[in-house]
């Protein structure tokens, strides 16, 4: 690559030479002026990456430097009822195309995510295979370890974070063996869904069964923590309100093993998006490295019909804006917004356009926290605080 460039340089330089001062000074011009004549969209034009911004295929340049990777897994052949979400981070890159950086300044943070200290790239999409879980589960783990841990790129005074589109919930466990191991340690999940995911493989019950059938986008986490990704003391799922196995609490007891905190969905009547903030601060901490994995079910499918699992009573968009909004004070290493299916969404793309709200929410809390941490920052204005 290194070659390619030197000679791309050398053969800039001979072309240069046989022109004038004059000649590049016009060209100078020329392209200034191109840059103040054409250089800007409007949300429904241009090619389709996430927020309008600049489109790198990350995988292919080991040495690429950013900040922030926004990256699709387009996999959906682990899901127990709908399937579909292959197209969801199409979608939500379309959706996203309301989110044009010169217009997206924050003001709850009091930040433009897109126009600070961060270099943010649309990735592309992990080329996963839908005929084989078994090589579509090596295919996300291998490309989001080289993605999370690139020592050519090793130039950020901040460690490079990831933004996953999926796909369906399974695609977590890449996502925690890769940056597990980036960060040298088990993280912390925090882990917004409807439904639990840490289920052991027997609760989707079958003489028939294979080593693959255990991997699920109902059991990732189980599978997570018997490999050792997850902190046993620090994790918590918020937004539950699914039903369980069996005719007990076999489901919670598995997952008290695990070490997560349960807040269901209706516990926002009790104490407010302010009180689950609290509680999940509380449980996780301020240090220990953080993996935020979002299930668009969390939502109510009034606000998010489109998934694959879809279940009624959950939060609406409001409330998980408060809520996430609210999670700046934790160490969040690397999330991914998943479950987004676009086959059963409806005719204005809601579950897609509360998607690329949530991307935008995380994004803005990495780009707060880099200020904060460059001493730059500036304490945003909640309603509550009025």
């Amino acid at each position: 690559m290194r070659l390619l460039r030197f000679i791309a340089a050398a053969g800039l330089a001979i072309r240069v030479a046989g022109h004038t001062q004059d000649d590049l000074d016009s060209f100078e011009e020329a392209q200034a002026q191109a840059h103040s004549r054409w250089d800007y969209t409007f949300g429904y034009s241009g090619i389709s990456t996430f927020g309008h911004l600049k489109h790198r295929n990350c995988l292919l340049e080991p040495d690429l430097h950013y900040d922030i990777g926004i990256i699709g897994v387009p996999f959906d052949t682990a899901v127990s009822y709908r399937p579909g979400a292959r197209f969801g981070p199409r979608a939500i890159r379309a959706a996203s195309n309301r989110h044009l950086p010169s217009r997206s300044f924050s003001p709850y943070a009091g930040i433009n995510p897109y126009q600070s200290w961060a270099t943010i790239y649309d990735c592309g999409d992990v080329p996963t295979t839908p005929f084989d879980n078994k090589l579509a589960l090596r295919q996300m783990t291998s490309s989001l370890r080289e993605l999370s841990a690139r020592p050519w790129a090793a130039d950020s005074e901040t460690p490079r974070k990831l933004l996953i589109l999926g796909g369906d919930h399974s695609v977590s466990l890449p996502a925690l063996r890769a940056l597990s191991q980036a960060h040298g340690q088990p993280l912390a999940v925090v882990h917004f869904d409807a439904h639990l995911d840490t289920l052991h493989p027997s609760s989707y019950p079958s003489v028939w069964t294979s080593e693959q059938s255990e991997f699920t986008h109902g059991t990732m986490l189980w599978q997570a923590w018997n490999e050792g990704l997850v902190r046993n003391d620090s994790s918590v799922h918020a937004g539950l309100r699914t039903r369980l196995s069996g005719t007990g609490w076999d489901d919670y007891a598995l997952d008290d093993t695990q070490g997560f905190t349960r807040l269901t969905t209706e516990d926002i009547d009790e104490v407010g998006p302010r009180g689950i903030v609290d509680a999940i601060v509380k449980r996780v901490g301020r240090d220990a490295p953080v993996y935020l994995s979002i299930d668009i079910d969390v939502l109510d499918p009034s606000t998010a019909p489109g998934t694959g699992a879809p279940e009624p009573g959950g939060w609406t968009m409001r409330e998980m804006n408060h809520i996430l909004r609210g999670l700046g004070q934790l160490n969040i290493v690397g999330a991914d917004i998943l479950e987004v299916a676009p086959p059963f969404d409806d005719r204005s793309e809601t579950t897609s356009f509360a998607a690329a709200q949530i991307a935008y929410e995380i994004m803005t809390l990495w780009v707060k926290r880099g200020l904060q941490d460059r001493g730059q920052g500036r304490p945003s204005v909640h309603r509550d605080e009025l």
